[in-house]
């Protein structure tokens, strides 16, 4: 069986330990859901890059135990990285679509309240959804075992958008009227790629002219048309494969 992975303070991986204690939430779903026992192998890490694989020491209570460390991982810092700009989608479609990016490799999402969305995060209701897509993609990136888990932004607006964009080393709007398709085009080998998903109705005419004018071209991604939540991990997909992040 596949060692199972639980998020540690990053404290708890410093000066190579021999053992580290897994507490609290995590340490109550190791012992009370996953119910793990003394010899059975876990995976610790602090979702920042560093890793500890080790087994099973001893279990007390319902919510502690403590791992004795057999190996220490380091995870370098990707290259080139890949942020995916979510348009906010209807229902618990954001969810998805954070969850497979997640397990795709993306190294962080942005929500993004495009003129078209339907959806919009205001008061408690914008507060809980960005708890929600953190969530998800705590727990994908455990599910994927990854050390490195991705950051999930505060929620932007077009405007807020812009220097992102600006900024990066490669910025795509995925577009199915995209004058070249994202499988050919130019990719740096190092820096920052950025990706640009609309919600269902499209990204609006007047947003094209601003991320254009920002440096993001718009890209299609193939002949058939995808949804919100599908399409960023489709096109991180072709980027992680291009640059060699999946090889």
């Amino acid at each position: 069986m596949t060692a199972p992975v639980f998020l540690v303070d990053p404290a708890a991986l410093d000066g190579s330990p021999s053992a580290v204690v897994l507490d609290g939430p995590e340490g109550r779903h190791a012992v009370a859901v996953r119910r793990l026992q003394p010899g059975e192998e876990v995976v610790l890490t602090d979702g920042a890059g560093r890793g500890a694989a080790g087994v099973v020491a001893a279990v007390e209570g319902r919510d502690r135990l403590t791992v004795e460390v057999r190996e220490l991982r380091a995870e370098p810092a990707p290259a080139p990285t890949v942020t995916v700009v979510q348009a906010l989608p209807k229902g618990d479609r954001g969810e998805l679509a954070v969850e497979t990016m997640t397990e795709a490799g993306v190294d962080a999402v942005v929500p993004w309240a495009a003129a078209r969305c339907v959806t919009q995060w205001r008061g408690d209701r914008g507060t809980k959804s960005l708890a929600k897509w953190r969530s998800t993609a705590r727990e994908a990136a455990k599910q994927a075992r990854r050390l490195r888990f991705p950051e999930v932004a505060e929620p932007v607006t077009t405007r807020q958008l812009l220097p992102l964009l600006a900024a990066a080393d490669f910025a795509a709007v995925l577009h199915e009227e995209g004058a070249a398709p994202l499988a050919t085009a130019p990719l740096p080998a190092a820096g920052s790629l950025v990706l640009v998903v609309g919600p269902e109705g499209g990204v609006a005419p007047e947003e094209l002219a601003a991320f254009a004018e920002a440096g993001a071209g718009a890209y299609r991604l193939g002949p058939t048309v995808l949804r919100t939540s599908t399409a960023g991990v489709a096109a991180a997909s072709v980027l992680l494969a291009r640059t060699g992040r999946w090889s």
